[in-house]
């Protein structure tokens, strides 16, 4: 019963967390946007997640399509890092078909654009690759 109940408050801790990190990503500080980025890069990396994500991915998308829109080099390269991850941890279903389909013209307009920086687009590149492969419908 006590082994349960403390695997409850650090799932609710780790909730928290994320929900702190994902309210951050709208900060008008683009070091507190990064920080929330890394944030959320290493707690999709380390554990799974669907459940959570499931409820909150519509408005984690619309976050990261922000950072990837008004972001700049770092701050692009872990948004694309971020949605890897995310399209991940969504899998193959619908839910990341439409988090891979809401998001791909943004990751090919950075991949494309020229003065974005080498790392953004380098990411970009990685996640679209990753995102195509897990959760992409359309064959093409």
């Amino acid at each position: 019963g006590c082994e349960a109940a403390t695997e409850q408050g650090q799932e609710e801790e780790v909730e928290d967390r994320l929900k702190e990190h994902m309210d951050n990503l709208l900060d008008k500080s683009a070091k507190a946007r990064q920080a929330a980025l890394q944030g959320l890069r290493l707690a999709l990396s380390s554990k799974t997640l669907s459940e959570f994500l499931l409820e909150r991915r519509l408005t984690l998308t619309d976050s990261l399509e922000k950072c990837l829109k008004k972001g700049k080099g770092e701050e692009q390269a872990l948004a694309g890092t971020v949605l890897t991850l995310l399209c991940l941890q969504m899998g193959s279903g619908p839910e990341g078909e439409e988090v891979f389909r809401s998001l791909k013209p943004l990751l090919v307009s950075v991949l494309t654009d020229s003065t974005a920086s080498p790392s953004a687009r380098q990411s970009c590149a990685t996640a679209l690759g990753m995102c195509c492969y897990i959760a992409a419908a359309d064959l093409e």
